[in-house]
């Protein structure tokens, strides 16, 4: 499956299927040829994992730079080796970078290539289910210790090259987190998916189900990348849930809770304001809790940080203006918009959300 992005600075594919990794990368044949050097960039994890997988499809010559994993690859120290890396190899702006791994090495590779002599082109090869998401669009970023993806770029990839084989790898935990954006994906899009969704185990999908789930996201993100490239309108919508989500994310310090297990927090409070602001009913929010509940979220972890120590974050969220917090809610399912809220009523919000979840996650 091929999935085309169209965006303002450049349109590439999203190659989607199962062992499809190195015929994929053949079928990019004059950009590799064009290079004088090709550059690995993974974490020590997915190394380990897919080191032989990786080697086994790749045929042409590449220099591997492994970082630490996880969120902590993110690190400006980290950023700073790899660029000292590409350096002492003498890395031109013809070398061509593969970001493999996650959500985490995407990001941070994605950066590097986006500054390194101003630019240099770079493939996303996802191995996470998360990864569907960041992996196409063009954010780039590391972290700062005041918030998460504060220093990055919009930076295009050459192509995403997705095979689904590297998936098989992944633990519960690591596909309940890439879930929570697929669940995203629907709340801004399409009721019929979400209730498909809900009704399914969401970690113990089959792998055709999976990938036609994986699909549907990415076509999502891809419409709404080409309309908004930068996030000046519509690509807020993505951030769907990520406004408490990386308040919780960053009060846990980056590793502690997982991006999706963050998000889908961060997801039924965005529900609960939006009854407030939209027609979605408090019922709803409830059924939804107990669906992320019943599917292994970590919903409890909210009460490990009171308001007050989420508060800051929440505060240094990319989408405020001018001090005033900025929310994607949903006025139904499948309709996104941004709304302006004061922070008492987030404070509101917040116990609204603790009492729920005293009721439901027993």
């Amino acid at each position: 499956m091929r999935i085309p992005v169209n965006t303002a600075s450049h349109s590439y594919e999203v190659v989607i299927g199962n062992g499809i990794l190195g015929k994929a990368l053949h079928s990019y044949n004059e950009l590799i040829e064009k290079s004088d050097q090709i550059i690995v960039l993974t974490d020590e994890n997915v190394w380990e994992a897919q080191k032989q997988y990786f080697q086994n499809h790749i045929s042409i010559p590449f220099e591997v730079y492994i970082m630490p994993p996880g969120e902590t690859c993110k690190s400006f120290e980290n950023y700073f080796n790899v660029q000292s890396f590409l350096l002492e190899r003498n890395c031109t702006r013809k070398s061509l970078v593969l970001a493999f791994g996650g959500g985490a090495v995407g990001d941070v590779a994605g950066f590097v290539a986006a500054t390194y002599m101003r630019g240099v082109p770079f493939i996303q090869i996802p191995t996470t289910i998360l990864a569907h998401d960041s992996a196409v669009g063009g954010k780039t970023a590391i972290n700062h210790p005041q918030g998460k993806n504060m220093i990055g770029a919009f930076y295009q990839p050459q192509a995403v090259i997705y095979d689904t084989q590297l998936l098989t790898s992944l633990s519960e935990k690591e596909i309940r987190s890439g879930m929570a954006e697929v669940v995203k994906h629907a709340l801004i899009s399409n009721n019929e998916w979400l209730q498909d969704l809900m009704q399914s185990s969401i970690t113990k999908l089959d792998s055709n189900s999976l990938a036609e789930h994986l699909k549907k996201g990415i076509e999502v993100k891809a419409k709404i990348v080409e309309e908004d490239e930068t996030e000046q309108s519509v690509r807020k919508y993505l951030n769907f849930g990520h406004t408490y989500g990386h308040a919780i994310e960053a009060a846990a310090g980056y590793g502690g809770l997982s991006h999706g297990e963050a998000v889908m927090i961060g997801t039924v409070y965005a529900l609960l304001l939006s009854s407030r602001y939209g027609q979605v009913s408090k019922d709803f929010s409830k059924q939804f809790l107990q669906f992320a509940h019943a599917n292994g979220y970590p919903i409890k972890q909210v009460f490990q940080y009171t308001f007050d120590t989420l508060k800051p974050y929440l505060l240094k969220d990319k989408k405020n203006e001018y001090g005033v917090l900025k929310f994607v809610l949903l006025e139904e399912v499948g309709k996104p918009f941004v709304q302006s809220i004061e922070v008492e009523e987030c404070k509101e919000v917040d116990q609204e959300f603790r009492n729920l979840i005293q009721e439901v996650c027993k």
